[in-house]
């Protein structure tokens, strides 16, 4: 496994600090409009990913890719999560892999 570059989870509050690198966040999917997918953070936020979504998207779709803005990320791989995510537990974890226990986190 590499570990040299790791991927942070991260919610919009967050995605500032990792503008150019490789992050992973969970969004509510709000509008596709072909360039760009617009959706709800875990902390309520919004942000923009762009990139080639998959045909279909579910409700909740991870991303990852580089973080290339405040509230945007250029995804390289999308993952749908369905249509019921416990928001709230994802949210904790993106402030526990950036805080405290960051060590877990690589």
């Amino acid at each position: 496994m590499d570990t040299s570059n790791p991927t942070v989870f991260v919610n919009a509050e967050l995605l500032g600090r990792y503008v150019g690198r490789k992050v992973r966040a969970v969004i509510q999917v709000i509008r596709n409009d072909g360039a760009a997918v617009i959706g709800k953070s875990t902390d309520e936020k919004q942000i923009t990913v762009k990139g080639l979504p998959p045909s279909q998207l579910t409700t909740f779709v991870e991303v990852i890719g580089i973080a290339d803005g405040q509230n945007s990320i250029a995804a390289d791989k999308w993952t749908n999560f369905g249509d019921n995510f416990d928001i709230f537990t994802y949210n904790k974890l993106c402030q526990l892999a950036n805080g405290e226990y960051q060590h877990l986190f690589l």
